[in-house]
């Protein structure tokens, strides 16, 4: 491979949820007004980039990120995928503070057919599989969620998929939970589909304040 493949995986932009519950895939969820600024910021930070394809995963909060930094790439054509989408959780719809009290471990003691973390890198690594050989050698903005991000940068330091280590990102060399509005790269410099990509992680309001 003559340049490497950046895959940028975006988290959405913090979310309108004034009675606070764990909204997972539940429709309608659109962003904050300080959600709507956090996408405008990574949109900023990547306004100089050449990006070459644009992807989001089906629902509002992640499309309208997008679209706040496709405002920065007008040429591109946002396409969505559900292989993108938030976890999909038993606690959809419950009180915030269920997942408050579980330390939003929502996978222990969770059967089929929700999702582990297993399942959720599985999806991604089949989304960088098709970006890898559609757009080698580009970069590829990807706007998504936080436990799909999280448990993909595990995957990618070669670190066990548990909800312990989403918890303890701090202790393995990370900034925390991938904070809203954030951006991962994902950078893959050969053809080989056991590498496992460098990661950078910005988080662009900290960066523009």
């Amino acid at each position: 491979m003559s340049s490497p493949t950046t895959v940028w995986l975006v988290r959405h932009g913090q979310v309108h949820n004034p009675n606070k519950i764990i909204y997972g895939r539940l429709p309608r969820f659109r962003l904050s007004e300080r959600g709507v600024e956090e996408a405008r910021a990574a949109g900023r930070i990547m306004a100089d980039m050449a990006i070459n394809a644009a992807y989001s995963s089906p629902l509002l909060r992640a499309r309208q990120t997008a679209r706040e930094i496709l405002a920065f790439h007008p040429q591109l054509k946002l396409r969505q995928s559900p292989l993108l989408n938030e976890v999909f959780t038993a606690f959809e719809g419950q009180p915030s503070w269920v997942g408050d009290r579980r330390q939003d471990d929502y996978y222990t003691g969770v059967g089929p057919p929700y999702e582990q973390p297993a399942d959720i890198v599985q999806r991604v690594l089949t989304f960088f599989e098709t970006l890898r050989r559609r757009h080698a050698g580009c970069n590829v903005v990807a706007v998504t969620h936080g436990d799909v991000v999280t448990f993909t940068l595990l995957w990618a330091r070669g670190l066990a998929l548990s909800p312990g280590n989403k918890a303890n990102l701090h202790a393995l060399g990370f900034n925390g939970y991938p904070g809203t509005g954030s951006l991962t790269a994902f950078v893959f410099r050969t053809d080989s589909p056991s590498e496992l990509p460098e990661v950078r992680y910005m988080q662009p309001t900290s960066m523009t304040n």
